[in-house]
């Protein structure tokens, strides 16, 4: 080995970012292997290589029972220079595929959730190859919408879920389903959510169909929505374009959660919601025009709205509000007579007296075979002193605000 060697090792790392000093304890480590395999070699032996010169040394050891070494001398080989230009070639070459490999995982490495941009480059039924420039990227058929089309030679971003070290290099699965992909997406066309003014707080997507993503400001002077829009739509119609036509519904986020939900609902017009903790739902009520919209088609809206806002949505029309009340909306109480001694159920709480049908009871303990007292005591009484009551007695109403509001439901 000479200076000639030494150069071609300087333009290594120049080209390929190969530390020469790991290049040349890779050789040195290979030069000792091939030692040993000599005639009268050594048990034991170190090889120095001249950085200046690129000259060859090999020192035997002599070791003692600890381990460490008591006696060393030159004993490098009369022809060692051939082996050892032999040596090198398969030695650098070996060390700059490792090194190679080990630098694309690097470079990708603690990535995922970032965004890619790669060519098409082979679509099967188990996967879509991408290339990155350097690596490629694996889009598993589970990760891919349904209604994109991969042609081969075509542009296409994605997003990184997972970046594995194998002995081939490393393997890079990236996602076109992911809501991330939408996160990304939106910072590379909106500046303010890069700076932090606008956030986005949510998203519930349909790979492929529809997105709904929910957004806030942390600067007054700023609209979260009109940030994400964009000029005459131009920064939204950006990420709708990269994917594929995907519909992109953008929503102010709202603390308070009646009112996120009435925007979650968007583009349907809400009248009313009414949230029960207790329970996770949020009852929506709509004009009756509005609800196939508030639903959606095949439900869609309704779904990425409860998805957006962790409430179980249950959408009625005004209609349906009207002739099905809740049963929640009433508290507890008795069944009493009314002046035309019409049975009606009577509030606790006070209130007006409301009928059967209108509590939510297809029928009544019979008043008239009834003793006043029985009635004046209550369903169960009621229906224990009649022979021509119903078998199942209506029971109280579980739940209700006992208000004035409710008892118009």
């Amino acid at each position: 080995m000479n200076s000639d060697m030494m150069e071609a090792l300087e333009n290594i790392e120049r080209e390929k970012g190969i530390s020469i000093d790991i290049l040349l304890e890779a050789l040195a480590n290979a030069l000792v292997t091939a030692y040993k395999r000599m005639p009268d070699a050594a048990e034991e032996a170190e090889v120095e290589i001249d950085v200046e010169t690129g000259e060859i040394k090999v020192f035997a050891q002599e070791l003692d029972e600890e381990g460490v070494v008591v006696r060393e001398w030159d004993d490098t080989p009369s022809d060692f220079g051939r082996i050892a230009a032999q040596t090198a070639k398969q030695v650098i070459l070996q060390r700059i595929r490792d090194a190679e490999r080990e630098m694309k995982y690097e470079e990708y490495a603690g990535r995922e959730g970032d965004i890619v941009t790669g060519i098409i480059q082979q679509t099967d039924q188990r996967y879509t190859l991408l290339d990155l420039g350097r690596v490629e990227a694996l889009l598993p058929q589970a990760e891919q919408a349904q209604n994109e089309r991969y042609d081969h030679g075509s542009r296409l971003k994605a997003y990184i879920v997972e970046v594995r070290k194998t002995a081939k290099g490393p393997q890079i699965v990236v996602s076109r389903t992911h809501p991330g992909l939408v996160k990304r997406l939106f910072e590379l066309e909106v500046p303010e959510i890069v700076d932090g003014v606008v956030e986005i707080k949510a998203i519930a997507r349909e790979p492929g169909h529809r997105t709904k993503i929910a957004v806030a400001s942390n600067d007054p002077h700023v609209d979260p929505v009109g940030a994400c829009v964009g000029a005459r739509g131009s920064r939204v119609r950006m990420v709708v374009n990269e994917l594929r036509g995907e519909k992109v519904d953008i929503v102010p986020y709202s603390d308070d959660p009646a009112e996120f939900v009435l925007k979650a609902l968007a583009p349907a017009r809400v009248r009313e919601v009414r949230i029960d903790e207790a329970s996770g739902t949020a009852e929506v009520i709509v004009p009756d025009f509005q609800l196939s919209l508030a639903i959606g088609r095949e439900g869609q809206n309704a779904r990425l709205a409860a998805r957006l806002t962790g409430w179980r949505v249950d959408i009625r029309s005004e209609n349906q509000a009207q002739e099905e009340p809740a049963a929640e909306e009433y508290d507890e109480g008795e069944w009493v007579k009314n002046e035309s001694g019409e049975l009606v159920w009577q509030p606790a709480e006070g209130g007006e007296a409301i009928s059967a049908a209108a509590a939510g009871y297809a029928d009544a303990p019979d008043a008239s075979a009834a003793p006043a007292e029985a009635v004046a005591a209550g369903p169960e009484a009621t229906a224990e002193a009649s022979t021509d009551a119903p078998a199942d007695e209506p029971a109280a109403p579980e739940g209700a605000s006992g208000d004035e509001e409710g008892n118009d439901g």
